[in-house]
């Protein structure tokens, strides 16, 4: 395969997972609107024969992306948290991985700015309804009754998007990452005390 450049591709054949990398990549860096099949047929060095090789159409390619992140950043997520014993360990451990994730946390806040999109919507929708239900039966596990329990899942789940979606709008908080730990840290020590 070659680049439009004309320069001769080295690398491995690429795979599915290469396309819907890139394509999560676009969506971070210009919305869903920057996946676009000749753009990253050229950020992958490589023509639009390998994009039909593995999907139908650009749709196809969305919804890839979109069931990657949610069995990758929800459901694997959530089955490693549920080995945690402890529901206070489980946000703590959440929140630290959240922190030292910032890549995944601003992809997070990327894919929800561009939840007015027809494809995006519903995925958006249901992960959101599937992290804050669980994040509810965590609280309901601390000891708080049913509508506080969704509160403080609402509040844990509102800074964690609010907090990338800023870094992902390029501005700065002034804090290094060990004062960002130190924050997420002030946050569960608020948000995770039981009744």
């Amino acid at each position: 395969m070659t680049r439009s450049s004309g320069k001769a591709r080295t690398a491995r054949p690429l795979s599915a997972a290469d396309w819907i990398r890139a394509a999560v990549d676009a969506i971070v860096e210009g919305g869903i609107a920057a996946v676009a099949v000749e753009p990253l047929a050229t950020r992958l060095a490589t023509t639009k024969g390998s994009f039909y090789h593995h999907f139908e159409n650009r749709d196809a390619l969305i919804l890839a992306a979109l069931d990657d992140w949610e069995q990758s950043q929800t459901e694997a997520v959530i089955r490693r948290l549920d080995l945690l014993p402890d529901p206070g360990e489980r946000l703590r451990a959440v929140m630290a991985a959240a922190i030292a994730d910032r890549a995944g946390g601003i992809r997070d806040a990327a894919l929800l700015a561009s939840a007015t999109h027809p494809l995006v919507k519903p995925v958006v929708q249901r992960i959101t309804a599937r992290r804050l239900n669980y994040f509810t039966d965590v609280y309901t596990q601390l000891g708080l009754p049913g509508p506080q329990a969704r509160r403080r899942a609402l509040l844990l789940y509102s800074a964690y998007l609010g907090l990338f979606d800023y870094l992902r709008a390029g501005l700065d908080t002034g804090l290094s990452d060990d004062e960002l730990r130190a924050h997420a840290g002030e946050l569960l020590a608020t948000l995770v005390t039981a009744p």
